[in-house]
């Protein structure tokens, strides 16, 4: 593709910034026609589709701090001048064309785009039905941005299409992907590593886990617990399973008191065999799959372990690979549970609802990268370039 200088980039941004703010009332008009057609009985979902001055302001500062960034592309990585005279550079370069698929949130339509346009990246954006007003308006304002600084519109593109048109498009696409991002839960993530034909980067569920370990100080373990239960539900870094150490001290009376302080704060609690056999009244999970779910609810799970080694080993059979929380005092218990866990972030005495872009300094953020290839944790504008060998010579052949 060709490389966008960076001036003429930020005067885009520059222009969406001023279009966004003065487009309020169309923006927040388009939306109040998308939660009307909404079924309600999706909570968080709807949640994650409402726009509000606030959030349109939040869209405004996301692009400012990312046209603020230093521009990722033709940046050099490395550069070595070999015996045969030959001089090699390896630079950032732009992925070239990417296709995120998220649902709901109309602020991803901002910041997908903002990130991969400064990145020099083509996107298509593929959002869900549920927000098809929000996301027409807001991409209408993405190209009025790009022709008023001569660029085409095509840099980025909205994508309106059924479940079947989209799987023509992931196994036929009209041009060349160079990477898509599927942001949503597993069947979404299933159904686009089914029938895509290049590289997905998943953005995977959350099932966040926390664990209370022996050492732990119990005061902060409980702010700790409704920090990231009961903040926002809908976000994927949001905490549906808690872990407790059989051996902390007064262990049941501290159970008790954590199952009543989620019950009183709303949160439906389901308990293992061994909490139930001291919490008479709690639901008693019947199928062990319910640890592998995300439920983006205000509803969550609550186990026993014996020692730091069985919470790891549960983490690891049934996370996301998000976020995971060890609460203790103890910094080798919790340099141990760090390195054993396989989760893009690891805590040690802190909310996993820190698992973010902005809130981890990286910015404004395409998605949590689950992957380990060909990154992990907040994609944001760094992330969004991949790199290309600059090989100069003066007639140098091999023998």
């Amino acid at each position: 593709m060709k490389i966008i200088s960076t001036d003429i980039k930020n005067k885009v941004l520059s222009s969406m910034m001023q279009l966004l703010d003065t487009n309020r009332n169309s923006i927040l008009t388009a939306n109040k026609k998308d939660l009307e057609l909404f079924n309600l009985e999706d909570q968080a979902m709807y949640d994650r589709l409402i726009v509000t001055d606030g959030k349109i302001d939040g869209m405004i500062a996301s692009i400012k701090e990312v046209r603020s960034q230093e521009d990722p592309v033709s940046k050099t990585i490395s550069t070595k001048l070999l015996e045969n005279g030959l001089e090699i550079n390896n630079r950032t370069s732009p992925f070239g064309t990417i296709l995120i698929i998220y649902e709901s949130r109309p602020d991803v339509t901002i910041e997908a785009a903002v990130l991969a346009f400064k990145a020099n990246n083509k996107i298509f954006l593929k959002g869900g039905k549920e927000a098809l007003h929000s996301n027409t308006v807001l991409v209408e304002l993405w190209h009025q941005a790009l022709k008023e600084n001569g660029l085409s519109k095509n840099f980025i593109q909205q994508l309106i299409l059924n479940r079947e048109e989209t799987q023509m498009f992931l196994k036929n696409p009209p041009e060349k992907l160079d990477l898509i991002v599927p942001r949503g839960g597993e069947r979404l993530i299933n159904f686009v590593k089914q029938h895509a034909t290049c590289a997905v980067l998943v953005s995977g569920r959350g099932n966040n886990f926390l664990y209370i370990d022996e050492d732990a100080n119990w005061e902060k373990s409980v702010k700790v617990i409704l920090n990231a239960k009961t903040a926002k539900i809908s976000a994927c870094n949001a905490l549906d399973k808690i872990l407790i150490s059989s051996q902390i001290e007064n262990y049941e009376d501290k159970l008790k008191d954590l199952y009543n302080l989620l019950t009183i704060n709303g949160v439906e609690t389901l308990v293992d065999s061994d909490v139930s056999s001291l919490i008479k009244v709690a639901n008693r999970i019947e199928n062990p799959s319910v640890w592998k779910e995300e439920f983006l609810a205000m509803k969550c799970c609550l186990g026993s372990v014996e020692s730091l080694e069985e919470a790891v080993e549960k983490i690891n059979d049934n996370s996301g690979g998000h976020s995971a929380t060890i609460m203790t005092t103890n910094k080798n218990s919790a340099m141990q549970f760090m390195e054993e866990v396989d989760c893009a972030a690891v805590y040690q005495n802190a909310s996993t609802r820190f698992t973010d872009g902005g809130q981890m300094g990286v910015g404004a953020e395409l998605a949590i990268s689950t992957d380990k290839l060909h990154h992990r944790g907040p994609l944001g504008l760094k992330q969004l370039v991949t790199n290309k060998y600059y090989v100069f010579g003066d007639g140098q052949v091999r023998e």
